[in-house]
């Protein structure tokens, strides 16, 4: 089943078929979702809170990152 948030939706082809990335829910692209890649506000939100509770994170590589602990220190 696909999320459509409103009736002009139903108008508008969408650009693709994707899924929520918290919720795994199948959702039209569409510009007039103001929560996308999201399918509402809830899963925005708990994407968020994943976020500021350090649950998820960008993985690095200190090799190939242009600034160092040294570089830190040294300011």
């Amino acid at each position: 089943m696909i999320c459509i948030s409103t009736t002009s939706d139903l108008l508008t082809m969408p650009e693709a078929i994707i899924k929520c990335p918290t919720c795994g829910k199948a959702l039209a692209w569409l510009s007039s979702n103001p929560y996308r890649p999201f399918c509402s506000e809830r899963c925005q939100l708990i994407d968020l809170g994943e976020w500021a509770d350090e649950n998820r994170s960008i993985p690095v590589d200190p090799d190939h990152d242009d600034m160092t602990e040294e570089d830190l220190d040294r300011n």
